[in-house]
């Protein structure tokens, strides 16, 4: 089975930085199953292309699934499963390509952050539904779609298309969001996967989904497909992407009555935050960590707040941001803009209150120290609202081994005792009083699944 990555950017043989392969060799990567090849068919400064060919060994991958019960079935071994791309070809990019889909380059660092012109090929993808499926799944991540369907036999046309398509992706996308949209999709499309699927597959979807899954309107399908339909999996999945920043708006109904409006933990925080906000009697209000924007649309909606502004240290986040800000009344909005909160600010200045939802745990314990001297030393807002997770609430989210983070990005986790600690210190250094807030559903023994701190001076 064969993928093809082209790219025209220019240096086009940057594309070997970005992939970690050299375009002037040929590689070789023992799979499970089979072996990996990478190779560069073209490669020079106006156009680059990046081959991923896996050679599966049936009798190899037989091999591979274990079990009790034999099977002497002949389709064991004759089978699509050389030829066309699958779960085995989706392992075997995040195996030959994990750094690059971590988005991780350090030669080429704002490359890898950047969209890129790609062009992906798949010459042989099952794809049930054919090229109307395929074109659900990838046109609303920005791809334009051209998905061929292969006929059973050229020479008998009147027998039909095969459940196969020739699939070529064109657009302008981040190369490692490229990767793990493919990671993810391949063995949605052929729904079937080569292994038993652990509880640890729903952290690699979330973490493979971060940033487009969760927006995506076929997300429910992509979920169940992925998961194979393992109703505990599936609905841990889809528990935690309706609480991701990513998330498309709720369709609140005002004329609803509060207790049957649809309430994830996401929507649960903006209401708690808005909530103290208002409490304190704030109105101008800065989103530190905004990421794309949905609280600061919420804020921007709300007449209490004459200003808002907000800041993120993604270049693409405050690039969504802004389009979401841009729907509301321009005169209470004061801009969103690229930013640090390692780094003291003067555009951080200005503002009642401050807001840091679910940012502090991506921030590397170390450089938590220049956070707090820039947020409660330098900008020294009136009120500071900080929401984080609560550990002691992640033995509730089934699908989440134990010990693991809520979201990859996540560098900790804090349980209600450290979270406390850690906001007490910080308002007794810097001249504020703190108090706190449990968000979601409480548990009366692991408490909330979002803990906030409401500081004021």
């Amino acid at each position: 089975m064969l993928l093809t990555i082209t790219t025209t950017a220019a240096p086009a043989t940057d594309l070997g930085f970005l992939l970690h392969k050299h375009p002037d060799k040929a590689q070789r990567f023992e799979q499970a199953y089979g072996t990996a090849h990478v190779f560069y068919p073209e490669a020079d400064a106006g156009r680059c292309t990046a081959a991923l060919l896996l050679d599966v060994d049936p009798v190899r991958l037989v091999r591979t699934r274990g079990g009790n019960v034999p099977d002497f079935s002949l389709g064991q071994y004759v089978n699509d499963r050389p030829y066309a791309a699958s779960s085995l070809l989706a392992s075997a990019l995040a195996g030959v390509y994990r750094t690059a889909m971590r988005g991780r380059c350090d030669a080429r660092p704002d490359l890898a952050a950047a969209p890129l012109p790609l062009e992906i090929a798949l010459p042989a993808l099952p794809c049930r539904g054919g090229p109307a499926r395929a074109e659900r799944l990838f046109a609303p991540l920005g791809w334009t779609v051209a998905a061929e369907p292969v006929p059973l036999d050229p020479e008998f046309p009147e027998w039909g298309d095969s459940r196969y398509v020739t699939l070529t992706l064109t657009g302008t996308v981040r190369l490692a969001d490229a990767l793990n949209q493919l990671y993810v999709l391949l063995p949605v499309l052929d729904e079937a996967k080569h292994y038993w699927l652990a509880p640890d597959e729903v952290d690699k979807l979330i973490r493979a989904g971060d940033g487009w899954l969760a927006a995506h309107p076929e997300r429910a399908a992509i979920v169940r497909r992925y998961l194979a339909n393992r109703r505990t999996l599936v609905r841990a999945a889809l528990g935690r992407l309706a609480d991701a920043d990513d998330a498309p708006d709720e369709a609140l109904d005002p004329a609803a009555p509060e207790d049957e409006t649809p309430t994830t933990l996401a929507e649960h925080r903006i209401r708690a935050v808005l909530d103290e906000l208002r409490r304190e009697e704030a109105t101008t209000v800065l989103d530190l960590g905004c990421g794309q924007g949905r609280l600061l649309a919420r804020l921007l909606a709300d007449a209490a707040f004459t200003g808002v502004g907000g800041a993120d240290v993604s270049w693409r986040a405050v690039e969504i941001a802004r389009r979401r800000a841009a729907k509301h009344r321009a005169d209470r909005f004061r801009g969103v803009f690229q930013g640090a909160l390692t780094y003291a600010d003067a555009r951080f200045h200005g503002y009642d209150a401050a807001v840091l939802m679910e940012v502090v745990e991506h921030i590397d314990p170390p450089r938590l120290g220049a956070v707090e001297q820039v947020v409660f030393g330098d900008a020294r807002p009136r009120v500071v609202i900080v929401t984080t997770p609560n550990a002691e609430h992640n033995v509730r989210y089934a699908g989440l081994a134990p010990g693991a983070l809520r979201h990859p990005d996540h560098r900790f986790e804090w349980t209600r005792a450290e979270f406390a600690a850690w906001s007490e210190r910080v308002a007794a250094e810097h001249g504020y009083r703190v108090r706190f807030v449990g968000v979601g559903d409480h548990d009366p023994e692991v408490g909330a699944p979002t803990q906030m701190g409401v500081f004021t001076r």
